[in-house]
């Protein structure tokens, strides 16, 4: 185990008692500890654990833009218009540096700062709080360790080796400096923590809000069982992907409700969703950043897989995409119906959640994991449960895994479209088997971009080191312990 120390890597020099939250999006994100508190007049009672959680929950939902981003734009759903900011416009187009703001993992260190609080000091509140009982002391570091897992899970996807930190930046006496560990061995240890954890956190709560907001049992198996088809490891996938379904709490929400899990959102496919609430002062980027702004369009590709001619698939395209005279936003996240013309009102045009994971997604994570193993027909039987719902007629495939791939990934584009799969999905294809079809993440890749630009964005692919992005120049200036990412180096 590395040594357990956190580095604020200028991210959280503040204590955690002066810690200001953003508005909530619920009554259970209204507990924020107060201004001008030092750390020994924290931590006195259950409210103080409870409101540095509910900080994580705030932190992840403040990087709405940026997980869609990280899914997304160097993938092959989405393509820039003339308001896209310059940084997001250099990585679309390959040129990639270390001081784009991209490349900042700060926010998911103030996740993991949080989270590490909440790990420490809730055993100490334990001790001095009568009302704050063993069982919710357990419940609430579970949902830390998950909250944190999530963090470390998107850093290894985005930067391959992270620092990996477990003690809060709350005294002198840290290590301010901790080097990067292998992406592969952070993910060792968080699937060890959810393990443990798994079985000590609730499988529901009091409201829709909490039960689709908050971490749950089955919130973790999901994790689970992404981080196991991440790493290839099908058997185990499989174990933890069973878990979600056979809980039956989880359906694929009909043809003819599917836009409902975007508007209003928490509906009976959610398993995990950032809560937004823009009339509580909680308000997802997306709706403005994909239907006033105009910064992120369909791509061509996009629209022919939503859109295939002689198709009775009106689920998938008019829920995800507007039409052509809207000029092919992003509708998931700025329609009020999947009609591509009813805009979400003005009043809760921030509110669409931004989902993690849902039923369908572990159907999918499952056939991947079957199809790999050589369990064809099982396999098939889940992507065809997903096309039947899209109204789209069933599919087959040659029993081999790379066709079974292929056929889950354009699956997987048409189900998860713009919400911020995308790009993981493609690197998981480029990265099996000794990245045996790594010349086919790159041919998918490049079909977006420029045909001036095609030569020399899939000569940079070659090298999966320019998957990951590099660390930012900013982190390497703080933290002499950082190495840059070699395909950056130079």
């Amino acid at each position: 185990m590395p040594t357990r120390r956190f580095n604020n890597f200028k991210l959280c020099t503040v204590l955690i008692g002066i810690l200001v939250f953003t508005g909530s999006c619920s009554e259970y994100f209204n507990l924020t500890p107060p201004d001008g508190l030092v750390l020994d007049e924290y931590w006195k009672t259950k409210e103080d654990v409870e409101a540095t959680l509910m900080g994580a929950y705030q932190q992840f939902a403040k990087m709405d833009e940026n997980l869609f981003l990280y899914g997304e734009i160097r993938a092959d759903l989405i393509i820039q218009d003339n308001n896209t900011p310059a940084d997001q416009r250099n990585i679309i187009s390959g040129n990639i540096f270390a001081t784009n703001s991209l490349c900042y993992w700060g926010d998911f260190y103030k996740i993991i700062n949080h989270c590490n609080n909440v790990v420490k000091y809730a055993p100490e509140v334990l001790k001095i709080d009568k009302t704050f009982t063993e069982f919710k002391m357990e419940a609430f570091m579970s949902e830390a360790i998950f909250l944190r897992s999530l963090a470390y899970f998107y850093l290894v996807r985005i930067f391959k080796d992270v620092p990996y930190v477990l003690e809060p930046s709350d005294n002198d006496n840290v290590n301010f400096f901790p080097p990067k560990i292998s992406g592969k061995e952070i993910l060792s240890y968080i699937k060890s923590d959810l393990k443990e954890v798994r079985l000590k956190i609730p499988t529901t709560y009091n409201t829709i809000k909490e039960i689709k907001g908050r971490a749950t049992q089955a919130a973790v198996d999901a994790l689970l069982a992404d981080i196991c088809l991440w790493n290839f490891e099908y058997d185990e996938c499989l174990t933890y992907a069973n878990n979600v379904l056979n809980t039956n709490s989880y359906f694929l929400q009909p043809s003819s409700k599917w836009f409902e899990l975007f508007f209003p959102g928490n509906s009976l496919e959610g398993i995990f969703e950032l809560q937004f609430d823009s009339q509580n002062g909680q308000s997802n980027s997306l709706y403005q950043n994909t239907y006033v702004l105009n910064y992120y369009e369909a791509s061509t590709y996009a629209m022919d897989i939503l859109f295939p001619l002689l198709s009775q698939e009106i689920i998938r395209g008019r829920g995800s995409i507007s039409s052509e005279s809207k000029g092919y936003k992003i509708w998931k996240y700025c329609g009020g119906a999947p009609d591509q013309n009813t805009v979400r009102p003005v009043s809760i045009s921030g509110s669409c959640n931004f989902i993690i994971y849902r039923y369908a997604d572990i159907l999918l994570i499952k056939a991947e994991s079957l199809s790999q193993l050589g369990r064809y027909d099982e396999a098939l039987t889940l992507i065809n449960e997903i096309r039947r719902r899209a109204l789209m007629e069933e599919v087959n495939a040659q029993n081999t895994p790379e066709s079974f791939e292929d056929l889950i990934l354009i699956e997987r584009a048409k189900e998860f479209a713009f919400e911020g799969k995308r790009w993981f999905d493609l690197l998981r294809m480029g990265r099996r088997n000794n990245f045996a079809r790594k010349k086919k993440l790159i041919e998918i890749i490049v079909q977006n971009v420029p045909s001036t630009q095609k030569l020399v964005i899939a000569s940079k692919l070659t090298d999966p080191d320019g998957w990951y992005l590099p660390v930012s120049n900013s982190e390497l200036e703080s933290n002499p312990n950082l190495v840059q990412n070699p395909f950056y180096a130079n």
